[in-house]
């Protein structure tokens, strides 16, 4: 069993977890599988949290890394009041730890998200909120601004990863459709990342190396959308 704070990695039987919440996504399967959830998910999911943070602290000082359901641990009972599907849990363990000044899913961050057979890492921010959408919007048209954005996602391409997404097929209203960065005009949020097969270090403490690299190297992203937020924050005080 996992100390407190120290991560031994993950192992088969949370792998096999979501195996078998995928084929019975029941509230009879769950419960008695819950002693599985709780030991083989939630308690090393608890301490890869504190250790992820304790690394990330290392290019991002400010990062909460909140080791509590609904903080940097998502919730696993899904919100079924507005979907036709009303399956009662999610397949997937997600993590978010994330960095800037606003309420927590408003700022850019680290995302974790297995889902047997495959695990995807990202950072971003997946939706811009309405009062902050305006701003990237005026923030990619800017001459400085715009082009170190530009840069930026240059740089987390030429490493091998995806950039997304464009929401929109029109540029909005009162915006050139012209300009040299028209195309970043299309999105409501912004985020990079891949996708991969579970690897061989998710079974043990370095997989906590393995995502630190990527997100170290996903960082010139990130540190844009830091500064952005911290920019729009400032801007609306």
């Amino acid at each position: 069993m996992a100390s407190k704070n120290i991560f031994h990695g993950f192992s088969k039987e949370t792998i096999a977890f979501y195996q078998g919440l995928r084929q019975d996504n029941s509230k009879r399967w769950f419960e008695e599988n819950r002693k599985i959830y709780d030991q083989y998910v939630m308690e090393p999911a608890r301490d890869f949290v504190a250790a992820l943070g304790e690394r990330l602290r290392q290019i991002a000082p400010q990062v909460h890394a909140d080791p509590r359901v609904n903080q940097s641990i998502f919730r696993i009972n899904r919100d079924t009041r507005f979907t036709h599907d009303k399956s009662p849990y999610k397949t997937h363990l997600g993590l978010w730890l994330w960095e800037g000044p606003q309420p927590r899913m408003e700022n850019s961050g680290f995302y974790f998200h297995l889902e047997p057979p495959t695990l995807m890492l990202g950072i971003g921010l997946y939706i811009f909120p309405d009062p902050m959408l305006y701003e990237y919007r005026a923030t990619v048209m800017h001459p400085k601004h715009g082009a170190e954005l530009v840069r930026a996602i240059k740089r987390v391409q030429e490493r091998g990863y995806d950039v997304g997404e464009q929401r929109y097929k029109k540029t909005p209203r009162g915006f050139d459709p012209n300009h040299k960065h028209a195309e970043l005009l299309l999105y409501n949020g912004l985020w990079a990342g891949l996708e991969t097969k579970v690897p061989k270090e998710f079974y043990s403490a370095a997989l906590v190396d393995y995502c630190f690299e990527h997100y170290r190297r996903l960082l010139p992203l990130h540190k844009w959308l830091l500064a952005f937020t911290l920019r729009a924050t400032a801007a609306a005080e």
